[in-house]
Order: structure tokens, then sequence, then C-alpha cells
């Protein structure tokens, strides 16, 4: 069963640090079996959730807010307590981590202290959980069957998806999805050992490489990249891994190179260039008009050369939004209430000091980019605060 962070009453400290999913949430349908050198790695395979990124289980949280599971609890309050999902990505990445601090800064149970008081400046009577997955295809496929309620996406894979095309294709286009903010961009990450021949994305060719866990936004986007370089799937030889097991595989010497998107600097790939020397292949070159055509969901940017990656040099590659996503079928007064509390200065500085990518989540940026609709009931608020959502609420 996947790991669920849980905000903690006060939405500051964890009250206990076993990651709990709340019943009755399943795990993620139809994960892929490994296969032999092409892998899908499954929760059993994940590395352990760093303690500091672990919040409290649902019951805990209920038990420390005086309250009982389901309505038999002191005062009564169980009842009007309304359970948030936020679909997230591998404790490798940035999507969970973010989640974890995203769903602590949105919850405000019953019992818990007022935002004046130095408590929560949630919305009252949510407890959001923040549930690891492979990512963004996965958040995507759980947003469809309404299996959880938002998630964080990359632009390119919800318009994609928004649009029925791509890793979409022969799906009706999910035209429900909403947009509740843009987040951070992301960057991709092109990762070899420091004495790689490799030099190019066109070196891949032949290569063993890790182009991403299947349902996580990754694979998609390497595919892409592949593409728009005139290779394949077939030109190389893929694997499917998530990003702690692919940076263990090139230490080892079980592969050439791996794919990871994420924000910058990314756990994984910190990990691997802590024990080894690595590089970053540059991936902006003139092919990259290719990507994505008559969107500008790509950008330009550079990772590297500061120090977060031990002796990685700054490197130019591609950035693309994190946004967080929800569906026709989230009432508006709750979207409204989730970006109120998203924006709200409280939550910058708990983002700020939970994570390097939490100080670039700013308000001036939130309808950046957006791949699909604004919400609804996030227009509200945005129209609320001076923005212009005409071009953000259309088709």
């Amino acid at each position: 069963m996947r790991g669920a962070a849980v905000p903690s009453v006060e939405g500051c400290s964890p009250v206990s640090e076993a990651p709990h999913t709340r019943p009755p949430l399943p795990p993620p349908e139809g994960a892929p079996s490994p296969g032999e050198g092409r892998e899908a790695s499954t929760a059993s395979s994940r590395r352990p959730v760093p303690r500091r990124h672990v919040l409290a289980g649902a019951a805990g949280a209920l038990a420390a807010a005086g309250l009982g599971w389901g309505g038999g609890g002191r005062g009564g309050h169980a009842e009007s307590i309304r359970f948030l999902t936020i679909g997230t990505g591998t404790t490798g990445g940035t999507y969970f981590p973010i989640g974890g601090i995203l769903a602590n800064a949105i919850s405000n149970p019953p019992g818990s202290p007022g935002c004046d008081r130095g408590g929560s400046c949630g919305i009252p009577g949510v407890i959001a959980v923040a549930q690891t997955t492979s990512g963004a295809v996965e958040n995507i496929e759980a947003l469809r069957t309404a299996r959880y309620e938002t998630g964080l996406v990359q632009a390119d894979i919800g318009f994609l998806a928004y649009k029925g095309k791509g890793p979409y294709a022969g799906k009706p286009p999910f035209t429900e999805l909403r947009a509740l903010a843009n987040l951070y961009s992301e960057t991709v990450h092109l990762v070899v050992r420091g004495d790689s021949p490799i030099k190019t994305v066109n070196d891949l060719k032949g290569r063993r490489v890790a182009l991403g866990e299947k349902g996580s936004g990754t694979l998609p986007t390497a595919l892409l990249i592949l593409q728009a370089h005139d290779l394949s799937e077939k030109t190389v030889q893929p694997f499917y891994l998530n990003p702690g097991t692919a940076g263990d595989r090139l230490a080892s010497g079980q592969l050439d190179a791996f794919f990871i998107i994420g924000g910058y600097p990314l756990p994984a790939v910190a990990d691997v260039a802590a024990r080894l020397p690595v590089r970053l292949i540059s991936i902006i070159d003139a092919r990259l008009p290719r990507l994505s055509p008559g969107l500008p969901l790509f950008t330009e940017t550079t990772i590297g050369g500061d120090g977060a990656y031990v002796g990685v040099p700054e490197t130019k590659t591609l950035g693309v939004g994190a946004q967080w996503l929800a569906t026709t079928a989230l009432p508006d007064e709750l979207a409204y209430g989730i970006v109120k509390a998203l924006w709200h200065p409280n939550t910058h500085r708990l983002l700020v000091a939970g994570h390097p990518r939490g100080d670039s989540i700013r308000k001036e940026a939130a309808l950046t980019g957006l791949a699909v609709p604004l919400h609804p009931g996030a227009a509200r608020y945005y129209r609320e605060q001076g923005f212009d959502v005409t071009l953000a609420t259309s088709g």
C-alpha cells in the first residue's frame, strides 16, 4: 500500500511517523509488474520516506484532535470532517514533499487552533492527504476515475489529457479537467555518469536508458524528447524505473542514463551525485520547437552549477509548469477554499521552510501557462485578488 502524508492537527508538525492511507482509499489499480530488463517499480520497492516528509496518519490526526473515527469522538465533530486527496508522486521527486506541505496548509480539522492563534489557516473541517503515486499520468487517471479529488500534474501532461492526444490518444478528451493553480517550474534532467561517452540526446541510441516509471509524467515527456531527436523506445534499451532505483542502477553500472522531471533540486539526483561523478545532458538544441508545437508549454532554463548537485556544472535544459489540477466535480466553494488557503502568507512560510522549491511558489505566477481551464471556484478567488481570468477560464 502506498504512503500518504496526512497533516497533523495544528498543520505544522507530525504526531506520528508511520505513513498510513485513510480508509477507504484503495491502492492504485493496474500497477505494472516488473519485467525482465523493463521494470516498473511498485510501492514495495520504493525508498523509505525521509522522516521530515512523513506526517501523521489520519487516525492519529483525529485522535490528537480528540475526535473519533466516523462520528464517535468527543465533541461530535467527526461528521463535519471532509477528507481531500492530493495525488503527488514518488518520494524521490518533488511532488510528494510539496504535496505534503500543501496538505498541511489547507487542512483545518475540527478542534485545531485558529489561524489567528498560530494554528491552521486552512479550510475548516478539511483534512487533506498527500498520496504517493507514480506521478502525473497516474494522477490524471485518478482524477478521471474520481479516485482522488486533486492532483499535481505537469502542464504538458494535463494539456495532452485534456485534448486526448499523446499518451491519451484513443481515449475521450478529459474535458472535465480544471486548474487550481500553477505552482512552480519543473525541469528535465537527463543524468549520466561523469565518465560516460554520452554527450547529447542523440548519443542515447542503443544505450540502457531509464525513461521514467510507468504512470509518471517523466515517461511521456522523455518519449517526446526522444521523438524530437528521431529516436524512440525501439532505438534505445528502455527501462521503466522510479528515480531512486534508476540512480542506484546508474551508480552500479547497470544503466547508462536516466530521465527524471521535477522541481530542482531533486533528491534522487542529489543522492547519486553525492556518490559518484555525474553529468547532466543539455536538452536545448534546434529540435526544441518540435516538442510542443502551437503551445509554449516548455521553456528554456538552466540547472546545476550552484552546488545542489555535487560537481555538476550549469546545464541548459527544459522547464515545464507543475500545476495543481482538479475536475468539474470539485465543488466551487471547496476549490475557492483551496486556493485561498494556498495563497495565505502562512502557506508561503511553510513552503519556504519545507522545500527548496517552496519560495518559487508565488501567487503572481498562479495563472502562468495553465494547460487546462481554471476551475470556477478558483476563478472567483483570483478575480477578487484582481487577476484577469479571461484567458485562464477559456478552453
